[in-house]
């Protein structure tokens, strides 16, 4: 299963690190990945692979969301069809 991560924020150094890390801790992949800073807000999306997680998409998503308020951040994670259809025209 794949899901997609966006993570929202004031930039700082060390947030790439602190969710790649944490993603990786848990044996979820990231198969794409697209930041970007703008005027001092820093945007990521990345498109992550589950399958070797032992974690469900809620377990995951909790995780990743305490981490997100640990570092000052607003991480989101959806199901990659969830994601799809919300931005199909």
């Amino acid at each position: 299963m794949r899901a997609i991560v966006t993570v929202i924020g004031k930039d700082k150094p060390g947030i790439i690190s602190k969710v790649s890390t944490n993603l990786a801790e848990v044996n979820v992949n990231i198969e794409d990945i697209s930041q970007t800073i703008v005027q001092g807000n820093f945007t990521m999306i990345m498109l992550c692979d589950l399958s070797a997680s032992k974690l469900i998409l809620k377990e995951l998503k909790a995780k990743m969301e305490e981490l997100g308020a640990k570092i000052g951040v607003s991480i989101h994670v959806q199901h990659e069809d969830i994601f799809n259809a919300m931005h199909k025209i």
